[in-house]
């Protein structure tokens, strides 16, 4: 994983509640980190695709994705690497609008997220449905910038933020748990910061 250049973070303790075990407030800073070398996505060739046990395959470009409704989180985002980024927002369309226009059939239980740069993760399906998870293209009403996963990331908040996909372009969902990128180099399965489930056996 890289770490942006420069990079210090403030350690302040935060609101008492507000951090999981082991981490702490990094402050206005959002630290950059990948696991891969920073693509430049062209939006006006980029397309998003949910397949797999689907009833119906679907394909976006990006501007049938920008005519969604759209949804905003507000909220905290934690990161493996013990920082935590508190009161901050996106905007793009839930996962739940996406997977209602595909149509996840009986079996489907998990998905892999697939990037430009071919890194994915794995997720069980409960963990992005319900409200719990977003295609975003905006963080505090500007542009995502392309760091960050722009121009769209996937947006998981309530897990470790590697689940949170940069420049996602795929979301397959699947009968069973297919590891991920970072799973099969020993990071856990799910990654519940609340639980600190950051390795395998956690």
């Amino acid at each position: 994983m890289r770490v942006s250049r420069g990079f210090t973070g403030s350690r302040r303790g935060g609101e008492p509640g507000r951090l999981p075990p082991g981490q702490y407030d990094v402050g206005s800073n959002w630290p950059v980190l990948t696991a891969e070398l920073t693509p430049r996505v062209d939006p006006d060739s980029w397309t998003l695709t949910v397949n797999g046990r689907v009833a119906d395959p679907k394909v976006w470009s990006w501007q049938d994705l920008r005519a969604l409704p759209p949804s905003t989180y507000s909220g905290d985002i934690h990161c493996v690497t013990t920082w935590s980024k508190l009161d901050t927002s996106f905007t793009g369309v839930s996962v739940d609008e996406l997977l209602a226009a595909a149509g996840p059939l009986p079996e489907a239980t998990h998905m892999v997220a697939t990037s430009t740069t071919g890194y994915t993760t794995n997720l069980p399906l409960a963990d992005i449905t319900g409200g719990k998870a977003w295609i975003v293209w905006e963080h505090e009403g500007r542009p995502l910038t392309v760091e960050h996963g722009g121009p769209v990331r996937m947006l998981v908040p309530h897990l470790y933020f590697w689940k949170s996909a940069k420049w996602i372009e795929t979301i397959t969902l699947l009968d069973h748990d297919e590891p991920g990128f970072w799973e099969v180099r020993g990071y856990h399965d799910r990654g519940d910061p609340w639980r600190e489930q950051r390795y395998q056996g956690d």
